[in-house]
């Protein structure tokens, strides 16, 4: 009888992280819990590690270490670091191509006249500032074959003001590459063949779909 697609793909993401485990000598949840739940630990785990690195390393240099779009960017490297968008050049350049784009509309509508908060009423150029940097992201992204969803919030940060400082934006970048330096790591010490930059250099590079 053929087994159930999840099974098998639960039982598969479970070989991804054996060798890690196993050299935490850890190895024996694999033999006590569901492959899900011990992929669910993996994805907590790390998550929890590389936001707190970075969010303690904002507050020693106060500076935007941390910013709402690597949120979603931190779960798509560890829950499927195989998939095109999770790779490192399409992360990096992803959130580039949101700051630079968020930055551009910000100056160009006049967004920064008043400071993000103060403005109570309807403040139109900051909405024009809003619709232009997204749509001009996205228009960027796949002209250069650039996959990564996240950056439509990094942009939506900085063309409404809440970031706008251009020592900031650098700051954000190198978070980015901070983000994905650990993840890396953590990947490839769980025995994925997680990209050094292209998706394509990855043995799984085909796979567009989560880690099962």
């Amino acid at each position: 009888m053929r087994r159930p697609r999840w099974s098998v793909d639960e039982h598969t993401g479970a070989r991804y992280i054996h060798s890690l485990l196993r050299r935490l000598r850890l190895d024996w949840l694999l033999a006590h819990f569901p492959p899900r739940l011990v992929r669910a630990l993996y994805v907590f785990i790390n998550g929890f590690i590389t936001i707190a690195v970075l969010a303690l390393l904002a507050l020693i240099s106060h500076n935007p270490f941390v910013f709402p779009s690597l949120g979603p960017t931190a779960y798509l490297l560890f829950f499927s670091p195989l998939a095109e968008a999770s790779s490192p050049r399409n992360t990096v350049f992803g959130h580039a191509i949101g700051l630079l784009c968020g930055y551009g509309a910000f100056v160009l509508t006049g967004a920064g006249t008043q400071p993000f908060g103060v403005h109570h009423a309807i403040f139109w150029p900051r909405i024009l500032a809003a619709a232009l940097s997204l749509s001009a992201t996205g228009a960027v992204m796949v002209l250069f074959r650039v996959n990564h969803p996240p950056a439509g919030a990094t942009t939506l940060i900085v063309s409404l003001g809440i970031i706008s400082q251009p020592r900031e934006l650098v700051v954000i970048e190198v978070a980015v590459f901070l983000l994905v330096a650990q993840a890396w790591t953590i990947n490839r010490l769980a025995g994925l063949p997680y990209p050094l930059w292209n998706a394509n250099q990855s043995a799984g590079s085909s796979a567009e779909h989560p880690i099962p």
